[in-house]
């Protein structure tokens, strides 16, 4: 109705004046308010700007500007009506474009009930949140980074709003507050570490990729160093490295990238909670990861300013991670390890500064047991050999802990990390023994590695027929062949000390002994790396000169050797001491217990006569009027004799015959029993006869442990019976049951002919074919069965 009279006009006017009169019980008029809380987005807007219209004119009323902020915070922003809480932010907004410059005063009162309204079950509340706050940011500027970590925790949450609006608003929000970073003189990374510290671990896709953008800003800011901070976030950039999103884990490695850059020339750089998260991520499931790990591991290593003696104390940890990578199965992966376990070997071997050993003991140790793969225990075994040879004295310390380890390292498949092994073994074999030819200048050390292996083949029988040869021989390249020899032969038979060893033991060990002399003797004749050895010994007794030295050599091993009867005698053919190989054929017509691997040894002993290692003693053959002639003829035929007819046999027998048809044709007379031929090993100070009692005496060991090996087992298994059917008696009726086969009063079974390398089994025998060596003649019981046994360590 328009008003007619100027009565009416005056009264209305006032009436406006009246609704928009503003009293202390109500700072904003009802008229404001009820714009504010209206369902139409368009009446709240305009609201809003009549909002703006009265703040600008109440510019120094703090009383009431407090007053209308109250409202709008607690009967708006909280209110149960999402219209009234759209148009409490919407006011809060108004309210801050309307003081402009003095908006830095009232942000106490502003920002909470805006962040507040960010955790708003409605979406569009949460948008208009969003919209209010990036309002009084644009007002204030510099001035809300005071209260940067509660702006920033309100961003996150836009950030990660399901809300398409609310995020875009989000994108619109980080710009600004990131242009007034940018602007601002200075800014609190104090205030902003717990930040970055709570949420750089966070996996919401958006909050990584809001991480990575500020990370990125504020290492481009020139008043502030980030790499300071770096141990705080470079776990979180290499977690987002795993992302499924591309763009993060993109943008992260460019992060990761830049940091690196900035790394390799910083001259401070605080080394020790970078490594630790750089070994941590080497153990990654993550391609990436791993790679980007080891890549920052090598640059630390030759870094130009932190590199050297700055890395002393993290050595260890630095290997682990690398002896972790050196075998992935990425390829580039390896390629980077390996350039930095070369660069890492090289830093430690050439530094003049001091390091612990024990770090990088415990981790190589540990590689060596638990990892399976190949270029793992190479480069561990590199680095032992690397620190045996820089701190021998202080590793001696650690050789007992480190020995066993190497010892079960010699078991590895691979023949490269058994030989690699065996280098380390020996320097720990080297260490300080200043005269390696002289016994008596061994050290302790050398003796211990040698008993270790000794004893280590003792327990694991597989590794001896399997690696013992190439153990032993590499050994013998490594370390003096003669000594290595020499000092087995002691240590095998110090063996024969069996006190406090029940029957069984006694049978394993003395079994072991004869295997193991019997491997030492076939490398002894067969390997080239003993190729000076056996020229020492082939001078022993050569043409009836004696070679003092090689003689006691020989002295040494025989009485070793005297564990394995053929092993004894090729050795007394390889010395040329042809008098004590025939006395020890007739001792073999004594033996009581022939066994197949006996015969087999012999039969593998015809065959080696045949190679180029007995080119002289087929040779000598040829010299029927030498006086050694006799006994070296004599002890071949015995080997033929002790032989049954095989293909051994006749081989041995045609070359035999060929040495008698020479004979004859050369007209030369038969030796007669009268002739006296000089001892070669008794004439020249060898004491022959204590040789043989030496070889009786451990035969006759022997002997009896064998038989009471077998009495011992014999009596277990009848008292395990015993115990069975004890067990049994009570639940099963006993009956008489007839025996299924009668002991025969004499056994013909005869020995096989024909000798295989995998015979197995107990054979028995009335008559010894060594018996023919006596003419005719068996000692004990001629009617007594023969055991054989098949040692099956011989192959």
């Amino acid at each position: 109705m328009i008003p007619t009279t100027f009565s009416q006009q005056q009264q209305q006017l006032q009436q406006q004046q009246q609704t928009l009169q503003i009293s202390l019980e109500s700072p904003l008029p009802p008229l404001l308010q009820r714009g504010l809380g209206d369902r139409s987005n368009e009446k709240r807007k305009n609201a809003a700007m009549e909002l703006e219209a009265l703040i600008k004119t109440l510019p120094e009323n703090t009383t009431l500007i407090d007053s209308i902020i109250q409202i709008l915070a607690k009967d708006f922003c909280t209110s149960m009506n999402s219209n009234y809480r759209k148009g409490g932010l919407m006011g809060l907004a108004a309210t801050a474009i309307g003081l402009l410059q003095q908006t830095a005063q009232y942000l106490p009162q502003l920002l909470p009930p805006v962040l507040h309204c960010l955790d708003d079950p409605e979406a569009r509340v949460r948008y208009y949140a969003c919209e209010s706050l990036y309002n009084i940011a644009k007002v204030s500027r510099g001035a809300i980074l005071s209260d940067f970590p509660a702006l920033f925790a309100g961003l996150t949450k836009l950030y990660a709003d399901v809300d398409v609006d609310v995020k875009n608003g989000a994108h619109l929000l980080d710009r600004l507050i990131k242009d007034i970073v940018i602007e601002a003189e200075q800014f609190s990374m104090e205030s902003f570490l717990p930040i970055l510290q709570n949420y750089i671990r966070r996996t919401n896709p958006y909050i990584r990729q809001l991480m990575v953008g500020w990370i990125t800003l504020l290492d481009s800011l020139p008043d502030i160093s980030m790499l300071t901070y770096l141990r705080e976030f470079l776990d979180g950039l290499f977690h987002m490295l795993s992302d499924s999103n591309l763009e993060i884990r993109q943008a992260a490695d460019a992060a990761l990238s830049e940091f690196l850059r900035e790394l390799s020339v910083s001259t401070v750089v605080e080394l020790g909670p970078l490594i630790a998260i750089l070994d941590q991520q080497c153990l990654s499931k993550e391609r990436l990861n791993r790679l980007t790990a080891i890549t920052w591991m090598a640059e630390l290593i030759h870094h130009p300013y932190s590199g050297g003696d700055a890395l002393l104390p993290f050595h260890g940890t630095i290997l682990r991670a690398i002896l972790c990578c050196i075998s992935d199965h990425e390829k580039e992966i390896r390629l980077v390890a390996e350039r930095a376990n070369d660069d890492l070997l090289a830093l430690v071997r050439d530094t003049q500064g001091t390091f612990e050993l024990p770090p990088l003991l415990d981790t190589l140790t540990k590689e060596l047991l638990e990892k399976e793969d190949v270029p793992t225990k190479m480069a561990s075994l590199r680095w032992i050999n690397m620190l045996m040879e820089k701190r021998k004295s202080d590793m001696d310390q650690f050789v007992e802990s480190i020995l066993p380890v190497l010892l079960r390292t010699l078991s590895d498949p691979s023949d490269a990390v058994i030989l690699l092994d065996l280098q380390v073994l020996s320097r720990i074999s080297l260490a300080h023994r200043p005269n390696l030819g002289k016994r008596e200048t061994e050290e302790a050390q050398f003796q211990l590695v040698l008993n270790a292996i000794l004893d280590l083949f003792a327990q694991d029988k597989q590794l001896l027929e399997t690696r013992g040869s190439l153990i032993i021989r590499k050994l013998c390249v490594l370390l003096n062949a003669k000594t290595v020899y020499i000092r087995m032969a002691d240590t095998l038979a110090s063996y024969e000390k069996l006190e406090g060893q029940d029957e069984a033991q006694v049978e394993t060990t003395m079994q072991f002994t004869g295997t193991m002399v019997q491997t030492l003797n076939l490398i002894l004749l067969t390997a080239s790396e003993l190729h000076d050895l056996r020229s020492s010994l082939a001078r022993s007794f050569e043409k009836g000169n004696v070679d003092i030295e090689s003689a006691n050599v020989f002295a040494t091993l025989f009485r070793c050797w005297c564990h394995n009867p053929v092993a004894t005698f090729s050795l007394c053919l390889l010395a040329q001491a042809y008098d004590l190989s025939f006395a020890l054929v007739k001792r073999f017509s004594l033996m009581e217990d022939v066994t197949v691997g006996f015969l087999m040894q012999l039969d593998k002993l015809v065959f080696l006569l045949e190679s180029p290692i007995f080119v002289h003693l087929r040779i000598q053959l040829l010299d029927v009027e030498a006086p050694y002639h006799a006994p070296l003829l004599k002890s071949i035929y015995g080997i033929l004799m002790c032989l049954p007819q095989g293909d051994a046999f006749r081989l041995l027998n045609e070359r035999l015959t060929a040495v008698c048809n020479l004979r004859e044709n050369l007209g030369l007379r038969p030796v007669t029993d009268d002739v006296t031929l000089p001892s070669i090993v008794g004439g020249k100070g060898l004491d022959m006869e204590n040789l043989l009692q030496r070889y009786d005496h451990v035969t006759e060991q022997q002997r009896t442990a064998l038989s009471k090996g077998r009495a011992f087992r014999q009596l277990q298994q009848t008292t395990s019976e015993i115990v069975v059917n004890n067990n049994h008696n009570n639940n099963r009726p006993v009956r008489s049951v007839p025996p299924l086969f009668t002991s025969p009063s004499n056994n013909n079974a005869t020995l096989p002919s024909q000798l295989s390398n995998g015979g197995s089994g107990n054979l028995t025998s009335t008559t010894n074919p060594l018996a023919r060596l006596n003419n005719g003649r068996r000692p004990n019981d001629a009617g007594s069965s023969t055991r054989i046994t098949v040692h099956r360590s011989f192959r």
